[in-house]
């Protein structure tokens, strides 16, 4: 049996958008797959991720993006964040958008 691993070109981005803002190619592709395997946490429920914020204190959070649970708090009138090189999402905790860099990752649980 093999394992296969699929990359996106989305996922290609994401790798070469770490990789040039950390200098470290060796870490790119485990936080863009981490970013996959968040951003499909966060649209299909609540995710519990770790990410490091600008001030360089590790943020733990609870989020989602799923238009179910955040409905009230979304518009549609938003420009993606993924032009930015960061990911959005809906900080259950404190009922607020926020978002973290791609390269700022630690952990998805």
């Amino acid at each position: 049996m093999t394992n296969t691993l699929v990359i996106t070109n989305q996922t290609a981005t994401r790798m070469a958008v770490i990789a040039a803002r950390t200098g470290n190619e060796l870490i790119t592709g485990a936080k863009a797959m981490m970013i996959e395997n968040l951003k499909h946490k966060l649209r299909t429920g609540v995710a519990h991720f770790l990410y490091i914020k600008k001030n360089g204190e590790v943020r733990e959070a609870w989020g989602t993006t799923n238009s179910a649970l955040a409905y009230k708090y979304t518009n549609g009138r938003g420009v993606s964040r993924e032009i930015y090189s960061t990911t959005a999402y809906f900080d259950i905790e404190k009922s607020a958008w926020r978002s973290f860099r791609w390269e700022s990752i630690v952990k998805v649980f």
